[in-house]
């Protein structure tokens, strides 16, 4: 059985700092890219960042860039993304997803991942 599953989240003060985890089994993790997606009240999903778990290749979205760091320990089929002076606008719920490098675009889009966690909230007050 697939399973993403998300921890980390929590309620921080805006400049503060969070780690989140994806912990994923259930496939090889080795030839699957894993991204961070968010999702805010009233808001579509979308894209925070993505690493490649083969070569270590990272994409991160404008308004996270020089903020968030996405890393993967391979040996624990884990993925963390590091999140630094964070914002009230990085309030959100953050999703773990996954999908098969071969073949898939770069960086992934929201529609075109294959296994999706439950997700963890991140609230940043101000």
């Amino acid at each position: 059985e697939v399973q993403l599953v998300e921890s980390g989240g929590g309620l921080v003060q805006a400049g503060g700092s969070l780690r989140l985890s994806c912990a994923a089994s259930g496939f090889t993790f080795d030839d699957y890219v894993i991204g961070w997606f968010r999702q805010a009240p009233g808001k579509e999903r979308e894209g925070v960042s993505c690493i490649s778990s083969s070569d270590g290749s990272t994409y991160y979205a404008d308004s996270v860039k020089g903020r968030f760091t996405i890393s993967s320990d391979n040996a624990k089929n884990t993925v963390y993304l590091q999140m630094n002076s964070l914002k009230p606008e990085d309030t959100a719920v953050y999703y773990c997803a996954a999908v098969m490098e071969y073949g898939s675009s770069w960086p992934p889009d929201n529609y075109g991942m294959d296994y999706w966690g439950k997700g963890t909230l991140v609230t940043v007050s101000s």
